[in-house]
Parts: structure tokens; sequence; C-alpha cells
């Protein structure tokens, strides 16, 4: 690998031996989002490993740099909450539902049946669907089956509720490939808790 017209490979440092992509600062620095006079700050520090080359230029591995971004340094990237898609057609349940998740920390997108949630998804990959069992034209297990049709069972968690379907279990949503099944009387804080379960802060 040649940066800068220097082979990395050469350097006592950063041998042929060693695992990762190395970064010179200016690289380094876009990835961390930052200025360089701020990685400066942090190689010094000891938050970030560095390595110098011969020439005394600054070298930083890959692998450092993500690690240093799960610790959630200082000045590290903060990672975006779960987002939750929250599929039902009672546009005042969903306000409920929304308000209550955002102020646990969590993304909410809506939509008001399976269409939407279907197109939604498309858009972007949620960490949970939270999925209305009784929804007119298409419901919320023909949504799964479609999901689950399109993604692959299993690929995005669901979760099923409902404030009126009766019968419905923990066993039989679980039988359907859904990860739980939250029903009448319509229990909000064991909704989120189940959230909290499946998709933690």
């Amino acid at each position: 690998m040649v940066e800068n017209g220097e082979d990395l490979n050469r350097f006592p440092s950063i041998g042929a031996g060693d695992d990762g992509e190395w970064l010179t600062l200016g690289q380094a620095a876009r990835f961390l989002g930052v200025a360089q006079s701020t990685i400066r700050k942090w190689s010094d520090n000891g938050q970030v490993p560095t390595f110098y080359t011969p020439g005394g230029h600054r070298r930083y591995r890959r692998a450092d740099l993500n690690a240093f971004l799960d610790r959630s340094g200082p000045g590290a990237r903060a990672k975006e909450p779960p987002c939750v898609l929250l599929v039902d057609d009672d546009e005042r349940v969903r306000e409920l539902v929304r308000v209550t998740l955002e102020q646990e920390g969590y993304r909410v997108r809506e939509a008001g049946g399976a269409d939407e949630g279907m197109s939604s998804i498309e858009q972007e990959w949620p960490d949970l669907v939270l999925l209305d069992v009784l929804m007119p034209q298409v419901d919320g297990w023909e949504m799964l089956r479609r999901m689950q049709d399109r993604f692959g069972t299993g690929a995005i968690p669901v979760l099923m509720f409902s404030g009126s379907a009766a019968g419905t279990s923990d066993a039989e949503a679980a039988a359907r490939g859904a990860r739980g099944f939250v029903g009448k009387p319509f229990d909000l804080e064991r909704l989120v808790d189940q959230t909290k379960q499946i998709a933690p802060i």
C-alpha cells in the first residue's frame, strides 16, 4: 500500500503482517469527522493509538479508530439511537407510542398501514417494527408475512400489539415469526419494556 509516495509495508512500526487498513492523519480526521488538530490532541493524550513512519508522519489503523468510536470517547461520534417503525392505522395510538418512545431516546418512524410500512422499510431499515394486528385492508399478520417473504424471516425484529385483539398470545406470535405480542388490554408500559429488550438504547 502506498500513500503520499510512501510504502507503509516497509516501515518497522507498520509491517506487512499487521491487520487492518492504515490511514494518514487527514484520512483519519475525515473518518472520525473531526479536525486534524483534534485527532493530533487525542493521539498525544493516548486516546487514539498512533504509529509513526521513519519520516515522522502519523499513521492510524482503521480498526483502532472503529474501537475508539465504539468506546464513545470524548469528541467521538455519537451513535444514532435505535430506529423503531410503528405501524398502526390509529393516529392517536401512533402519537401516544411515538411520544413515549422518543422520551426514552428512540427514533420513531410512523406508518398508517401495511403498504406505507413496507415502503418505509425500503427507505430505512429499522431496528424494530411495532406492528398492530388489527388494521383495515391488510392486517398485521399479513404484513408480517410480506416482510418475511421480502426480507427473510427474523431479518427485522417485529413486536405485535393490539388494543382489541383477543385470543392472541406470545406463543402464537412466536410461531408466526414475531418476537412477542402485547395485547388486550393495551399495555403501553409493557410495549416500551419489550422494545427496550429487543432494541436496547
